[in-house]
């Protein structure tokens, strides 16, 4: 028996010694040099392929596929022994975080490391192949206490679409003049994914489905500590942890102090080799969106590590200094950064499991419970984004429940139903709930990276009130399922419009070819009463089409809109069905800009609008040859936030003009608005800032150390601020009186003297979020949403974006309404 034994021992010991000889660099088994050239995304994943099949240390998974169809993978890295219990090691961690019932006692560190969220700051996934080499070749000893998961490349498309441009344009040798060719991307540019946003704002809202999947695997592991690899600009060396101020107030002192003590092991290698790097400056921990700080608020060490380079570094750049910054160098300091990330974690895992415990231990919150009425459909879009971070919720009908009110902006009540839905920290994720949830969050300084308000009830719409108490709820057992039958006899079918799900319903029923009308006043039928906005579709308007009932019926539960049969079109109250007040739905041809001029990111918000919300066509067009479009193909013109002024010139303003006059309909969106500022016609006006104090000096006495504190009073970076609404206008129908807006920039317009202020501003009222004095000053008696007719067109404006990364879901009926109901003639041409 010792015999076989021995012989086991031997043939185990050749294989993995066949395994290692097989085992290739990354330079081996790309062809090049590491860092000569971009690589691509499907040889990365070859390579990771390659090494999960010639290793014991690691196994590789995909985890999803990108729009364009590219995959979204991660490998697991750890000791042999480790990676034959990971299943264990992986509950027994969660168990430490209050998740499951695995007693199992965790002692590993488990570190997560992204690379490549921006698809332009390529270096990062060319450092993320060295590094995996290292850690299983060189590092084994840090492995035997310490799982390490690499996602190698967040962003695959944006990534091909960076590295194919370059691969295409550079020279040969690369060039590193600034003004050649290859340090200049063309528009929309690497950075985003498919749809142009920015994944590194989207760990909070799940939008895009690189979130979506990979949000699945990562609460599978709750790292302690998480990397989120980057590049800046090519002027700056290296950034890494500590962070700079703000941090939200619900990072622990431990998680400061840990992310202090990586950096300091950075620099002990950085200082080394002579590599100039910064710390604590520019890059916050409070927006809960990031890379960073959505892993910090789910109990990790989440750090950002920026690398001088971006899309203009290319292979090689002279920078401003003087000196040339290859490639080469980029991945050198991203894999020095990785490893070195990994030893503190190894050196410390005991420690790191301890105070991971700690983080998910509940904690005396101001706020127990946030309690919330609304429609149905908002509250279902709400259940979707806590089923993705697998946050708990439960209904209540407790009766009367006192809080902090949402809406009055002070402390009242709500009234709950059957449907009332209760969010409380009495679970795992308790802090997290906090930050998504509350309506202000603490500021401790207000020079931050990004927006400052996000509170998830104004996001979403909601009457809420947030409860010093636990609300006791249960878990809703009975389902409302929408069974509509039809009826042949009656002259049609009624349904509402307060939510995104109605106009995806529009949507579908418009491109089934079915005719549908929309009611501008309140009426009555069969007795139930039905407001502005609400959709009729009538078997007069149909009558060639074949199955009329059977096809409405259809999509009706296919969308699980519930209809009302109308037995007759004569109303009980309010306008019968010919009324003119009863405007029929034209399908609407809509273009959208895009190029140079336009906001990638906004031109993204609003395609996917129409792709993944609305489900509805649009056609992009290039500002490039704008000037030879035939706007007379389009009903709907839509200018997303820009910078336009070379673009606007007086031919293009004047073809733009004359088609609105003859019908056509114009939405313009945040900067956009600007191009029309006192343009003839076009009705908006720029507000005018209050004259200064005659007692203050014209001459400029702010000292140069407190430059940028003091431009902040002019500044709004991201606030919610009430606003009025007219919803007796089409552009606000489904709404009630007041909105809550998410405002993104100081830009102030007039209220409309020859136009319909829809939502508008009399006295600021900054109900969450950092906003200047100044620039608050200035939105008094200031436009928000507005239509100004012009001839047979309008224009509207939208001077806040109401898509903005595709989160802020009460303002998407907004754009809806300016898309089917604004500017209706009721004419069916």
């Amino acid at each position: 028996m010792k015999i076989y034994f021995s012989l086991f021992i031997a043939l185990l010991l050749n294989l993995q010694l066949i395994n290692a000889q097989q085992l290739k660099s990354p330079s081996d088994f790309l062809g090049y040099e590491l860092g000569s050239q971009f690589s691509r995304h499907a040889d990365v994943v070859k390579y990771f392929e390659h090494v999960a099949e010639n290793s014991g240390l690691v196994a590789y998974h995909t985890y999803g596929k990108t729009n364009e169809r590219r995959p979204l993978t991660y490998a697991v890295i750890s000791s042999e022994e480790n990676m034959a219990n990971l299943e264990k090691i992986r509950t027994a961690h969660l168990r430490n975080a209050g998740i499951g019932s695995d007693e199992t006692v965790s002692n590993k560190a488990i570190v997560w490391l992204s690379y490549n969220v921006h698809g332009n700051e390529a270096s990062s996934t060319e450092a993320a192949m060295k590094t995996i080499y290292k850690l299983i070749t060189e590092k084994q000893d840090w492995l035997k206490n310490t799982v390490v998961i690499i996602d190698p490349c967040i962003n695959p498309d944006g990534r091909d679409r960076y590295a194919n441009w370059y691969n295409q344009v550079k020279a040969e040798p690369f060039n590193v003049s600034q003004e050649a060719a290859e340090h200049h991307e063309p528009w929309p540019g690497g950075r985003p994914n498919h749809y142009l946003f920015d994944l590194n704002r989207d760990w909070a809202w799940a939008t895009q489905v690189e979130t979506q999947h990979r949000l699945k695997v990562y609460n599978q592991w709750l790292p302690h500590i998480h990397v989120d690899f980057h590049e800046q600009g090519i002027n700056d060396p290296y950034y890494f942890a500590p962070a700079a101020e703000p941090f939200h107030e619900i990072i622990t002192p431990f998680q400061r102090n840990f992310q202090t003590r990586i950096g300091k092991n950075h620099a002990k290698y950085f200082d080394e080799e002579g590599w100039l790097y910064f710390t604590g400056e520019r890059f916050d921990l409070l927006y809960p969106s990031y890379g960073d700080t959505y892993p910090t608020y789910m109990g990790a060490i989440g750090m950002t590590y920026e690398q001088a380079g971006h899309g203009r570094a290319g292979l090689g750049i002279e920078t401003d200094e003087g000196y040339i910054l290859s490639l080469k160098d980029r991945l050198e300091h991203h894999y020095t950064t990785g490893l070195s990330t990994v030893e503190v974690a190894s050196k410390n895992a005991s420690e790191l499991t301890e105070e991971f415990q700690k983080y998910f231990s509940n904690e005396d919150f101001k706020y127990k419970s946030y309690v919330m009425n609304g429609s149905p459909d908002k509250l279902k879009s709400l259940k979707g984004l806590l089923d993705k971070h697998e946050i708990k919720y439960s209904y209540t009908d407790a009766g009367r429940i006192n809080g902090y009110h949402f809406r009055n902006n002070e402390n009242g009540n709500l009234n709950s139903d059957d449907n009332t839905l209760v969010v409380s920290t009495n679970q795992p994720k308790a802090k997290m709930v906090k930050v998504l949830f509350e309506p202000k969050t603490k500021l401790m300084d207000s020079l931050t990276y990004d927006i400052t308000a996000w509170s998830l009830p104004y996001a979403y719409g909601l009457d809420a009130v947030a409860s010093t108490k636990i609300v006791s709820g249960s878990e809703k057992l009975s389902v409302n399922n929408i069974n509509n039958t039809p009826n042949a006899q009656g002259a049609g079918y009624i349904t509402k419009w307060n939510s995104m799900q109605d106009a995806e319903f529009l949507a579908d029923l418009i491109a089934s070819k079915i005719k549908v009308r929309f009611s501008e006043v309140s009426f009555e039928s069969n007795g139930k009463q039905f407001a502005p906005g609400s959709l009729i579709i009538t078997k007069s308007d149909n009558l060639k089409f074949e199955n009329f009932d059977a096809k409405v019926i259809e999509i009706a539960n296919k969308h699980e809109r519930q209809l009302l049969t109308a037995e007759t079109s004569f109303a009980g109250s309010g306008p019968d069905f010919g009324s003119s007040e009863i405007k029929i739905i034209n399908e609407q041809k809509i273009a959208l800009l895009r190029g140079n001029e336009v906001s990638s990111l906004n031109f993204g918000e609003i395609w996917y609008y129409f792709e993944q919300d609305l489900n509805y066509p649009v056609t992009p067009i290039g500002t490039d040859y704008f000037n030879r479009v035939n706007l007379a193909e389009f009903d709907v013109l839509i200018m997303p936030e820009g910078w336009y002024g070379d673009f606007m010139d007086e031919k293009t303003l004047e073809k733009i003009s004359s088609w609105i006059k003859s019908g056509g309909k114009l939405i313009a969106l945040g900067s956009a608005v600007g191009s029309f500022n006192e343009k003839e016609g076009f009705g908006i006006k720029e507000n005018i800032k209050a004259k200064k104090d005659s007692t203050k000096t014209d001459a400029n006495l702010i000292p140069y150390a407190k430059r940028e504190r003091e431009s902040i009073k002019n500044l709004i970076t991201g606030s919610i601020i009430k606003t009025d609404i007219d919803n007796t206008h089409p552009l606000a129908f489904g709404y009630n009186d007041h909105y809550f807006s998410l405002k993104l920039s100081s830009d102030s317009y007039s209220l409309l003297k020859d136009g319909y202020n829809v939502s508008y501003i009399r006295e600021p009222q900054v109900v969450s979020g950092f906003a200047g004095s100044e620039a608050v000053k200035n939105l008094k008696k200031s436009l928000v949403f507005g239509e100004v007719p012009m001839g047979e067109g309008s224009v509207v404006y939208m001077v806040d974006n109401p898509l903005f990364r595709a989160f802020w879901e009460n303002g998407k009926l907004f754009f809806a309404n300016a898309i089917f109901f604004t500017n209706n003639t009721g004419y069916d041409y």
